[in-house]
């Protein structure tokens, strides 16, 4: 117990002792013309080059209370967290086989909480022995003393597998996208969530933003490194939609058009708190929570994103709390419901709520 994580510099980045170094293609990221914003205090706002086309699928899976977040382009797949210690795996791993993933290219732990890498040693039990297995772990390197993190550990050292310790500018070769690491800002940190690890995908003008825990003194300091580098499409609502994150001028800065919120109906911490929910309303954020929309899938073209879910709830923030509990399994298909980027650059289909687009509609 209370294992510290020695490591060594590999390729501008850092692997655990213990696991085989190879020569990976990470390294920090450079300016872009296609990619950079203007400054905000200061920051040098860029991120990786996204290709210009290709095809993303984002898959928020329903796993209650925690996080856990599929990405696969046509190359490869990425698994940012995967669930609470409870289910121990069971939810992503039946999803994962749903949808025939037969390898994780790239599994991202973005802090050691049990909520969020829960599954992490029976993916990669599963990856490792009965599938194709796992490519490489990215960490921020804050270590924990829990009994799911030491397992974590040791599913890594049992099999293995390569864990990189990130930091901010790093970029993730996610092939068929643009993959750039925004948080902690430097490795091996010591508190869990000002160290989550934030990741910006992009393929095309279609951006996503995934930030794990961070809560908003870490969002500001992201605003003051990267800049409007942060803006995204699709923003998954950090810290489960709580209070504590989701400030306003990180809002602001990100400008998604679909905030998406992973937690329970019935969480015990009143996951998502009525503040975002308003801050989203007042921005014209349209709102999906797993709880009652079930799982949900976003299909990237670069140009456009279509939105799936398996309930067809309300995105309008302030009502979706009111909305029933969301019943299918999380592994069922999910229907399409609208699109972001159509020609008129608004949300489709539109109805009549006053004030402009909102999306589903009940």
């Amino acid at each position: 117990m209370g294992r510290q994580l020695a490591v060594i510099a590999v390729c501008g980045m850092l692997v655990l002792s213990g696991c085989a170094a190879v020569q990976f293609d990470v390294e920090p990221s450079s300016s872009n013309d296609s990619t950079a914003g203007d400054d905000v205090d200061g920051g040098d706002a860029t991120t990786a080059a996204a290709p210009d086309e290709g095809n993303l699928e984002v898959h928020i899976i329903n796993v209650g209370q925690a996080d856990a977040t599929l990405l696969r382009t046509d190359e490869e797949t990425m698994l940012i967290d995967s669930g609470g210690w409870r289910d121990d795996g069971e939810t992503v791993i039946d999803y994962l086989e749903s949808r025939g993933v037969e390898r994780i290219d790239h599994l991202v732990a973005t802090h050691g909480h049990a909520d969020h890498i829960g599954g992490h040693a029976a993916v990669i039990e599963h990856y490792e022995t009965e599938k194709d297995g796992v490519g490489a772990v990215y960490d921020s390197g804050a270590t924990h003393t829990s009994q799911t993190y030491e397992r974590y550990l040791d599913a890594i050292e049992r099999h293995d597998v390569d864990l990189f310790e990130v930091a901010s500018g790093d970029e993730i070769p996610f092939n068929g996208t643009g993959t750039t690491v925004l948080n902690p800002e430097s490795p091996g940190g010591e508190e869990l969530h000002p160290n989550s690890v934030a990741v910006h995908v992009a393929v095309g003008e279609t951006s996503f933003l995934f930030t794990g825990d961070a809560e908003r003194e870490t969002e500001a300091a992201m605003l003051d490194r990267h800049g409007e580098a942060v803006e995204a499409d699709v923003y998954q609502a950090g810290h489960h939609g709580s209070d504590t994150s989701s400030a306003p001028e990180f809002l602001d800065t990100v400008d998604p058009d679909v905030a998406v919120v992973s937690s329970a109906y019935d969480s015990q911490y009143g996951h998502p708190h009525d503040e975002p929910l308003q801050r989203f309303a007042d921005r014209d954020i349209e709102a999906v929570w797993t709880a009652v929309h079930g799982t949900v899938v976003f299909e990237a073209d670069g140009e456009t994103i279509t939105v799936r879910t398996q309930h067809n709830a309300t995105t309008d923030p302030l009502e979706i709390r009111d909305s029933d509990a969301a019943t299918a399994d999380p592994s069922d298909p999910a229907e399409e419901r609208f699109t972001l980027g159509d020609a008129s650059g608004h949300i489709a289909p539109v109805d009549a709520r006053a004030g402009g687009p909102t999306g589903v509609t009940p």
